[in-house]
């Protein structure tokens, strides 16, 4: 394996691991869990959700794409 396909490969995992953490934080529009109401901690699971179903339909319609 090439170096420059192990180097790609780790950026590219570090690049998903920020993205997902700042889609989490801009759910939970920048405040810990701890300091919520319970309505503002389930507003703050509905938009992750909302985003994990985002991630899967964009994974769907690039595999859909390849075809």
């Amino acid at each position: 394996m090439n170096a420059d396909r192990i180097i790609s490969m780790i950026l590219r995992r570090l690049m998903n691991a920020g993205i997902n953490k700042g889609i989490n934080l801009a759910a939970n529009r920048g405040r810990d869990p701890n300091d919520m109401t319970d309505e503002e901690r389930t507003l703050a699971k509905q938009a992750r959700d909302n985003a994990t179903r985002g991630r899967k339909a964009m994974q769907m319609g690039r595999r859909i794409g390849r075809f």
